[in-house]
């Protein structure tokens, strides 16, 4: 880094530093009243950095600290939270979650948003921050693309990816090999995202450097200067907006804009068509018959490249965390994979893995320990009477533009309704009866994640073939038990993810279950 961005750089802390104090002085102590005003119990917040200082500081991470705060409060429906110098309302409640995300959702249909949407439209304006009609709009556009027929479809697709990258893993495994696992796992799901998105074919494993990796990897590392600029877009938008701040470059719009474009150009020159979402924006007409623009394509575009590349891998990380450190789940997972590969004659289907019952259950208890949405937020747009807290207090009177979060860890490690919440426990989820108000990794109500679905078939998928072709085991920088980094606003461990994979033993092993062999000349065997 040269002496001249050093110098830019602390002079952007500076302004940042001081710009901050002075929004501070002027707007924090018209806010710091409004809970005690409404009655609403909270902890005292600290000028300007409201109750995030532990979290800017990094003494814990913004997960633990949503989970002690959901713990503290543990008498009441909601409680307040300060989120720099924004009030939030924390619901705790199931039926008050239900009622805000699912019966009252008309209250409630925006996320709040982080960043300025003509200055950064790759995250101000694809459908996660769309607002109101426009939202409505384009989630009706975009549905069609994760529907059972259209992930049937694609299924093949990721299939061809999870044979090739789990088959380059075992080869390497056979002469030892400590994995950073997210690293292979965002290789994975780039080459699955470049083939059912863009028709592109990635061997991210054999061509590492390839350009649409490196283009993921460098473009979406979401550390601690991310989150910083994600806080500051959040509380400060005006300060945002004067200093320019942005999450992705204006070069990472242009690289994703031409990658849209060509794609396009080529399937119209070409009369190529394939079942995917940019096969489906390209179809797609509004109540008007108006045509999707290339940049409005690839703004939607965007926000799944960034969840299937970060959030998809995140979430994979865990999975195979939790089946690497408990042997048990991994031998019964194993047995249910070899049956069905055995029922499907080496040729699973999407009915067949969909179908999976141990294997969605060590999933839904990976996404109940470790939810990716560390939490979920709604904006009140028109008035809004929520219930009182406890039996004796009374009821709030929510004002447009007011935040309510949800935070999922709680719910999620409440012994109220998960005993032993810390214990990692499929069976917890193989009888259907865990309400979904009280287990919301991907959210809930008309907001859910749309591409929740395609997110888990392609995880189920990967780990369909990983663990017939290899053991997972924790190695000595494996973090055991636990520990969550607090550089970044995602859960993650603290020390990265690592494990060992070692290939199974052909003969007495493998070979007596029906596990997956390959040939010199890459045959399919059932052996």
């Amino acid at each position: 880094m040269s002496v001249l961005n050093i110098i830019e750089i602390n002079m952007f802390t500076a302004i940042l530093i001081l710009l901050t104090v002075f929004l501070g002085i002027l707007l924090l102590w018209k806010r710091e009243n409004r809970f005690e005003k409404l009655g609403i119990a909270h902890v005292s917040p600290l000028p300007i950095l409201g109750n995030m200082a532990s979290v800017v500081f990094q003494r814990t991470s913004m997960s633990e600290y949503l989970e002690a705060t959901y713990k503290q409060f543990s008498d009441r429906t909601y409680c307040g939270i300060y989120n720099f110098i924004t009030p939030v309302i924390m619901i705790r409640d199931p039926e008050l979650i239900t009622s805000i995300a699912i019966k009252n959702f008309d209250y409630f249909t925006d996320h709040r948003g982080f960043v300025n949407a003509d200055l950064d439209p790759l995250m101000g304006k694809n459908l996660f921050a769309l607002k109101g009609d426009h939202w409505r709009e384009m989630r009706k556009l975009l549905s069609p693309a994760f529907t059972s027929a259209k992930l049937k479809a694609m299924f093949n697709l990721i299939i061809e990816c999870a044979d090739t990258f789990t088959e380059h893993v075992a080869m390497e495994s056979k002469a030892g090999k400590i994995y950073n696992l997210k690293d292979i796992f965002g290789r994975y799901t780039t080459d699955v995202i470049a083939t059912t998105s863009f028709g592109i074919s990635v061997n991210s494993m054999k061509n590492r450097e390839n350009e649409f990796f490196v283009f993921a990897k460098e473009t979406m590392n979401l550390g601690t200067i991310v989150s910083l600029k994600m806080m500051i877009g959040m509380n400060f938008p005006n300060l945002s907006r004067l200093l320019g701040i942005r999450i992705f470059s204006e070069k990472a719009r242009r690289y994703f804009t031409n990658v849209v474009t060509e794609t396009v150009q080529m399937r119209k020159e070409k009369g190529i068509y394939r079942p995917d979402m940019i096969q489906l924006m390209m179809e797609s007409r509004d109540t008007n018959g108006r045509e999707l623009t290339i940049d409005e394509m690839t703004n939607q575009a965007f926000v799944f490249f960034l969840a299937g590349y970060d959030t998809s891998s995140n979430v994979m990380c865990f999975i195979a965390h939790e089946i690497a450190a408990n042997p048990d789940v991994q031998a019964k997972l194993l047995a249910e994979i070899e049956d069905v590969f055995k029922k499907t004659n080496g040729k699973p289907t999407y009915e067949a893995i969909k179908n999976m019952a141990y294997m969605e259950a060590v999933f839904n208890e990976t996404n109940r320990l470790y939810p990716v949405a560390v939490f979920l937020d709604r904006v009140c747009i028109k008035e809004f009477e929520l219930p009182p807290a406890t039996p004796d207090s009374k009821p709030v009177l929510m004002k447009p533009g007011d935040n309510v979060w949800i935070a999922p860890i709680g719910l999620h490690r409440d012994p109220k309704y998960f005993p032993e919440p810390l214990k990692f426990d499929p069976d917890r989820f193989l009888n259907n009866d865990i309400p979904q108000n009280i287990f919301v990794p991907f959210g809930l109500g008309p907001r859910v994640c749309i591409g929740n679905r395609f997110a888990l078939m392609e995880a189920k998928i990967l780990f369909f073939y990983l663990l017939l072709r290899c053991r997972i085991e924790p190695c000595a920088k494996t973090t055991l038990p636990m520990k969550f980094t607090r550089k970044t606003i995602p859960l993650a461990a603290k020390n990265g993810f690592w494990l060992n994979f070692k290939p199974r033993v052909y003969g007495s092993e493998s070979r007596a279950n029906g596990a997956l062999d390959k040939t010199s000349n890459g045959t399919s065997l059932i052996t």
